[in-house]
């Protein structure tokens, strides 16, 4: 690997957590950066050591709220204005995802600005897993490495040696994402017909295929309310399934989400490490995505595949 000098690892406020164990991984200490928070709200950053001329790297998951990605941003600026030989945003949950193109008239598209952002603050390569829309890395005009939590999740569904095992996507958007699990098991596939009322409230729900006595394991690329995610599977217990369990990259729990996974029929929940969890729901599980974000770093100050470490 490139010597230990010729790079640095920096981390915002949130995702100091997942920096710690990434610099581990790495065996290189954590950089020091202050954010000076004044009363109003407003805050500054300042790198507390010299990076001129080496490869920085800044974890910053941007969950809301938009505290962490201006804060990611003036990282960027900072690094940027102090001489850095490349700046590599290490983004492990992209927030604002969700608005990836007009869906209807006269609405914003939040990736694509936010995309904007980065690329005008000065990074030179981003580092991200699980887009909530393959299509968003088009956005850049830096590199994208775009890393899939199933390097950690299919092992993990592995070592349960569940029998009769049938993947299910939680609505059609997702089918491609759960299509790639069942063929990497070896397993069928099950879809959920879903009708939204609105963001965030699901209106009715319909299963496609045959979940009665299966293993059911619900793949999604994030839970928010856990809305979609509980009606699914109390839907499918009802209809005879002999155990639902879900896995999600992102692990965004908002609202009732805790409260809903407790009481719904899930034996239990998976999720990365990509945003910190707080709240105490049992079902809830985090598997670290650390070891797999460091490899990647490895291999990007190597000039070595990225692809050659994915699973699916």
């Amino acid at each position: 690997m490139s010597d230990k000098n010729s790079f640095m690892v920096f981390s915002g406020t949130n995702t100091r957590y997942l920096a710690e164990k990434i610099c581990q991984s790495l065996a290189c200490p954590l950089g020091n950066l202050l954010i000076t928070k004044f009363s109003d709200g407003e805050f500054a950053v300042s790198y507390e050591e010299s990076i001129r001329g080496r490869d920085v790297f800044l974890v910053q998951s941007t969950f809301p709220n938009s505290d962490n990605l201006m804060e990611l941003l003036l990282m960027i600026d900072a690094a940027k204005r102090a001489s850095a030989k490349s700046i590599n945003a290490v983004i492990p949950y992209f927030g604002w995802a969700r608005q990836d193109r007009k869906d209807k008239p006269r609405v914003s598209i939040g990736a694509k600005l936010v995309a904007d952002l980065l690329g005008v603050a000065g990074i030179d390569r981003l580092i991200t897993m699980d887009l909530h829309a393959d299509q968003i890395q088009g956005f850049f005009d830096v590199p994208v490495d775009h890393l899939y939590a199933s390097g950690v999740i299919l092992p993990y569904l592995q070592s349960l040696k569940l029998d009769d095992i049938v993947i299910a996507s939680p609505d059609v958007g997702g089918s491609k994402r759960a299509n790639t699990y069942a063929k990497y098991l070896g397993c069928p596939l099950v879809l959920c017909n879903k009708t939204r009322a609105r963001a965030n409230v699901v209106e009715s729900m319909q299963i496609i295929g045959d979940v009665k006595g299966k293993n059911v394991v619900i793949i999604d690329d994030m839970v928010d309310t856990a809305g979609t995610i509980t009606k699914a599977a109390d839907i499918m217990k009802n209809a005879g399934a002999k155990s639902v369990r879900a896995c999600a990259s992102h692990c965004v729990m908002s609202g009732p989400a805790s409260e809903r996974v407790q009481d719904s029929a899930l034996e239990e929940i998976v999720f990365t490490d990509s945003i910190p969890y707080s709240s105490r729901c049992a079902k809830v599980k985090q598997l670290s995505v650390a070891d797999m974000f460091a490899e990647t770093i490895r291999r990007v100050l190597d000039n070595e595949s990225i692809s050659s470490q994915y699973l699916v």
